[in-house]
């Protein structure tokens, strides 16, 4: 069983998980509006992936005899001018959710909840992975700067990257 201070805590980050995701829908939304399908595409599976997130956190409350408590999620920006300007804005959500989960996990620790401990311990990996990954991109989008062919290519790139249940979900259902 959670003790209540961790049950509140996962459900905040349940939250933040559903926010995330209503995030990259709207980056999704915005960059297929200017015609940048790939780019759409990319952020539209963090979109799934966010709220895998959400659902694993909510699989594992239920699963330890907590209650999960729904809240309102709170508006996103809808307009990034450049894809540069998106994955920054990416880097720097994904590192909030790392000190979000970081928090988490010493919060699990603090209270010898050791089974949370170990059921966060995927999710500190997915957050190196996905900062890494936000900043290759920024990395690439400066070499690439304002060149048109360069954006195409980019584009073309992160239209091929496909869904992949994450490994908590695959196992559990």
């Amino acid at each position: 069983m959670l003790n209540e201070k961790v049950e509140n805590a996962l459900n905040e980050q349940i939250n933040a998980e559903l926010w995330s995701a209503y995030l990259y829908l709207s980056m999704s939304m915005n960059f297929q509006a200017k015609g940048l399908s790939g780019i759409a595409n990319w952020f539209y599976i963090q979109f799934r992936e966010e709220q895998d997130h959400a659902r694993i956190f909510m699989n594992y409350i239920n699963r330890r005899g907590g209650r999960v408590r729904l809240a309102p999620i709170a508006g996103v920006d809808t307009e990034w001018d450049r894809p540069i300007d998106a994955f920054a804005a990416t880097l720097a959500h994904e590192q909030k959710v790392t000190a979000m989960i970081n928090n988490l996990y010493a919060l699990a620790a603090s209270e010898n909840d050791y089974a949370t401990c170990d059921q966060l311990k995927w999710f500190v990996s997915e957050q190196v992975e996905e900062e890494e990954t936000a900043q290759g991109y920024i990395d690439k989008l400066t070499l690439v700067g304002d060149n048109g062919m360069g954006i195409y290519m980019l584009d073309q790139e992160l239209g091929a990257r496909v869904y992949n249940t994450p490994a908590p979900l695959a196992t559990a259902e």
